[in-house]
């Protein structure tokens, strides 16, 4: 039997920020119409805008799918839609807040590294784990900053 999560949410930006997401798909439409003007046809390489929409879209994916988290007694789970990122909390060094959400960070000290190294716990919409996150994370990380 599987053991039951200390504390488990969901955030899904694109559905919990409705205007901030219609300003993002109205840019993400101009991009596509530039990008095809410059690559299909100024430049005649249609491969160039395939790739530059593939990139831009898998950059921003985690914001257009719902993500899950989970805190165990030994771990953190994050999962995406076909992703599921565990991670002991011995592998973080710190935490941080944000606006948005919450930083786990390798080291024992926030870095530029972070976005890159750490795992970021995004709040739902209406930050009802916030408190018990924080909680939880300074008994089992211990430095926050």
């Amino acid at each position: 039997m599987l053991p039951e999560p200390i504390l488990k949410w969901k955030s899904w930006p694109l559905v919990e920020r409705p205007w901030t997401s219609l300003i993002l798909i109205l840019f993400l439409i101009l991009l596509s119409f530039l990008l095809y003007y410059i690559t299909v046809t100024g430049w005649q390489q249609p491969f160039y805008y395939i790739l530059g929409m593939l990139l831009v879209l898998g950059n921003l994916l985690p914001y257009f799918i719902m993500t899950e988290y989970e805190l165990y007694e030994d771990k953190v789970q994050v999962r995406y839609l076909f992703l599921k990122i565990s991670r002991p909390y011995t592998d973080f060094g710190c935490f941080y807040e944000d606006k948005r959400g919450i930083m786990l960070s390798t080291f024992t000290m926030p870095r530029r590294l972070d976005p890159f190294r750490g795992l970021s716990l995004r709040f739902s919409a209406d930050k009802q784990e916030r408190e018990k996150l924080i909680e939880i994370l300074m008994q089992k990380i211990g430095k926050k900053y």
